[in-house]
């Protein structure tokens, strides 16, 4: 048996030994998009394609021909969209669901294969870490025992993609949220949660919540250089 998992970040690439030894299966681990082509994936007769953390176009000669799993941070049918760790952490609300999903035309309204819970303390590293070992153990799953879809069900509620700009604690009103804000942008090729000035622009990292006060480093620019 052959699985392909395509993803832009290398937190999966090191459980690809793993899932071999577990599943017997042969995993073919993608990262460049040009890669992703209906006859390259004939060629090699994939049973699953799976999408942990791509944030490009699926084809749809690809999502139509081959059985194609994206992985969602929201209990699906609630956060479709964009940006769901930071629109969740946004909204005050600290514990979600893994979606693990059939893709499909719509945007994150496949048919589910398996949900399971992920808790969103600590650093947004932290969280996409502790999302992948989850989606290691779904990957596995799903292929040990054929797990077949289920329509999504419930209320949709769809979040909105964030910019960069969001990340402006000025917008903040309180100190919990200056911490979330800050948290929920803490990872590798992230922009980081920011405050300007006139003359300075100043990032934000590593926070910790005290009682009257958010401790964090601090990177400081001159705005326009």
């Amino acid at each position: 048996m052959r699985i392909v998992i395509a993803s832009n970040k290398e937190w999966h690439r090191r459980y690809v030994a793993e899932i071999e030894a577990r599943t017997s299966a042969k995993v073919l681990y993608w990262d460049d998009k040009q890669e992703l082509t209906k006859e390259k994936l004939q060629k090699l007769q994939p049973e699953w394609v799976f999408f942990p953390h791509w944030s490009h176009i699926i084809p749809a000669d690809v999502y139509e021909n081959f059985r194609c799993v994206i992985f969602h941070m929201t209990d699906l049918p609630f956060g479709r969209g964009g940006s769901p760790l930071q629109n969740l952490i946004a909204r005050g609300i600290y514990e979600t669901k893994l979606s693990a999903i059939k893709c499909d035309k719509e945007l994150d309204a496949g048919d589910v294969y398996k949900k399971v819970p992920l808790s969103l303390w600590g650093t947004a590293e932290e969280i996409y870490l502790r999302a992948a070992e989850l989606t290691k153990e779904i990957i596995i799953d799903l292929v040990l025992n054929h797990v077949e879809p289920v329509p999504q069900s419930g209320n949709i509620v769809t979040f909105q993609r964030r910019k960069p700009a969001d990340g402006n604690v000025e917008l903040c009103d309180n100190l919990n949220q200056i911490f979330d804000y800050i948290r929920m942008l803490d990872a590798d090729t992230y922009p980081k949660a920011f405050l300007e000035t006139e003359k300075f622009r100043l990032e934000f990292s590593r926070a910790s919540l005290l009682e009257n006060e958010v401790l964090a480093d601090v990177r400081i620019t001159v705005k326009g250089e």
